[in-house]
């Protein structure tokens, strides 16, 4: 008998079971990582987060696992569906609180649905989603929601999950030996728009560096997550991640977290983190004190890439949205979300919807591949 258990706390679950279960590396399910957020206050009631981790039981022993929040709000998700909840309440509904699965803050495609890998791995993912179902009808919820799935876990969300998906802009590593022969790669008019790009970076006098994480002093943190900030404030935006969080980046993960840095002398004054797996680099943050032209791309993007390189990581995912990723060398990828809605005439309803949605989406997805910056179109 497998018994389903809810835990309203990462840490009730041991670090090893957790980790175990996990069928890569993605530091953004790790333990750690997720333990982290709820230590330092990134998960709390009032910002509309409340933790609420699946964990699957035999005889006592964890056999699968999925990150799970009960949500007060969509913030935070990167998959949107305020329209839906609108919809809901003003049928009289309540669209809130609902149950997510996806790891906070964070639109990284990676592993939901944490269940191993042997021959039981895909009668436990149906398990997991059969589990969030039935609470959710049982709690009264609105609605089950996973985000930035893998492909591996989208057969555990058949019928009457709902289909959605996105475009986000990804980097490939086609073994190039060093960031010209990326370059090489390129038409002419993208490939000079990145070489006059980096020359303005050059001309500003700044250090440019890129630094593991557990090499930086405490002091340095601050300031990397006052610069974080800073980029929230300047557009009228809460700052999910608190100093704590940053500090613990640092203490726990070490130098999984990569940061590009622009100093003037000793003083950072412009930054891009980075959280690595042993195949994947993942943009996440950015923030500078200084306006330099070209100086975002060339800390997020164009020194990931040639971290990527340098280190022979196959991918790197520098976060969600931004057409302009295209002309640097990023091509479009689908990401995948499944959606549950409770109420039948509610789910009839936004399956239609989708349906257009997604006719849209792949004609979207098409028509940025016929823009690709390569000489020769990539697949």
């Amino acid at each position: 008998m497998i018994e389903a258990r809810f835990h309203d706390s990462i840490e009730r679950i041991p670090t090893e079971a957790w980790d175990a279960l996990r069928p890569d590396d993605n530091p953004f399910v790790s333990h750690a990582f997720l333990a982290l957020l709820e230590r330092t206050g990134c998960i709390r009631a009032d910002w509309g987060w409340q933790a609420h981790h699946l964990g699957l039981y035999e005889d006592s022993h964890l056999v699968a696992a999925a990150p799970l929040y009960l949500k007060g709000n969509s913030h935070g998700e990167f998959v949107f569906d305020w329209s839906w909840a609108s919809a809901w309440e003003r049928a009289g509904g309540d669209y809130y609180p609902k149950l997510l699965n996806a790891v906070p803050y964070s639109p990284v495609p990676g592993p939901r649905l944490l269940a191993g890998n042997d021959a039981r791995t895909v009668e436990r993912q149906h398990a997991l989603t059969a589990a969030m179902r039935s609470f959710a009808e049982r709690m009264n919820l609105s609605s089950v929601h996973a985000n930035f799935l893998r492909d591996d876990e989208l057969a555990a969300f058949d019928t009457p999950w709902l289909v959605r998906s996105d475009v986000q802009f990804h980097w490939h590593n086609h073994a190039y030996a060093n960031f010209a022969q990326f370059l090489a790669a390129l038409n002419h008019k993208k490939r000079k728009n990145i070489r006059q790009e980096r020359a303005h970076v050059a001309r500003s006098g700044l250090a440019i560096e890129m630094r593991g994480g557990s090499s930086l002093s405490v002091e340095e943190w601050r300031h990397i997550h006052a610069l974080y900030e800073s980029t929230f404030d300047a557009k009228g935006n809460h700052a999910a991640l608190t100093r704590s969080m940053f500090l613990g980046l640092r203490d726990t993960l070490g130098d999984s977290v990569q940061l590009a840095l622009a100093r003037h002398g000793e003083r950072i004054v412009a930054m891009a983190l980075f959280l690595q797996s042993s195949d994947t680099l993942y943009g996440r943050y950015w923030g500078a004190e200084v306006d330099v032209p070209g100086m975002h791309f060339e800390l997020c993007y164009y020194q990931g890439i040639e971290h990527a390189i340098r280190h022979g990581l196959q991918r790197f995912e520098p976060g969600a949205q931004g057409e302009h990723k295209l002309a640097r060398g990023f091509l479009p990828a689908r990401t995948h979300s499944r959606h549950y809605l409770v109420n039948t005439s509610f789910r009839d309803a936004v399956h239609e919807a989708l349906q257009r949605e997604a006719e849209g989406m792949d004609d979207y997805a098409q028509e940025l591949m016929q823009h690709s910056p390569y000489a020769h179109l990539e697949a």
